[in-house]
């Protein structure tokens, strides 16, 4: 029997499969994962807080450019129980937006460095939506293509809460930092 965190994350890989060309030479170009990584880390003087999400799926199509990503909030974990209580129901209200999602195009390799080995310096440009709140991103990121046609893509930047509508309460502003730095980290596989 499937558990519910299985059926949450083949709910929110379909329209993305599905949104991506079909046909040979699409086939050729789809990459994705089901286990990328996300973690996030604020530090202040008075604490530091840092989370991981190992259950990122993400899919990519080399052809067009277009990437998505979608996170289940609740897989975040933390050091501590309560902060992730706290993260779930105070700040992310994940009940309400369980979710956080990334669609967009990288750029910045032309056909042929798709197809040879080496490390890329690209750009992800999109839309990140979280807490039920959607802006635009872009950032630099790498893209390292392997001997084997493998793919890994790495990126790092900064989210701020209020950005997102993410209030945090004044009696903890201290404990919080004002940019959250986000880091991916992404082994894809030919789909």
């Amino acid at each position: 029997m499937r558990t519910l965190k299985h059926l949450l994350l083949i709910a929110a890989l379909t329209p993305i499969a599905a949104a991506l060309p079909t046909g040979q030479a699409g086939a050729q170009d789809r990459f994705g994962t089901r286990t990328g990584s996300i973690s996030f880390h604020s530090s202040t003087p008075v604490e530091d807080i840092e989370a991981h999400n190992r259950k990122v799926s993400c899919v990519y199509d080399a052809g067009t450019g277009a990437i998505e990503l979608a996170v289940l909030i609740k897989a975040f974990e933390f050091r501590k129980a309560l902060m992730q209580e706290h993260f779930n129901e105070n700040y992310m209200e994940s009940n309400t937006h369980p979710k956080a999602t990334f669609k967009g195009t990288l750029t910045g390799m032309d056909a042929a460095a798709k197809r040879s080995a080496g490390t890329y310096a690209v750009t992800i440009k999109g839309d990140l939506t979280m807490h039920g709140v959607t802006r635009p991103l872009e950032e630099p990121a790498t893209l390292v293509v392997r001997p084997d046609g493998s793919l890994k893509g790495t990126a790092r930047f900064t989210v701020r809460p209020e950005d997102h509508d993410i209030t945090i309460p004044g009696v903890v502003r201290n404990n919080i930092a004002e940019r959250i730095v986000v880091s991916v980290d992404l082994d894809l596989t030919s789909l």
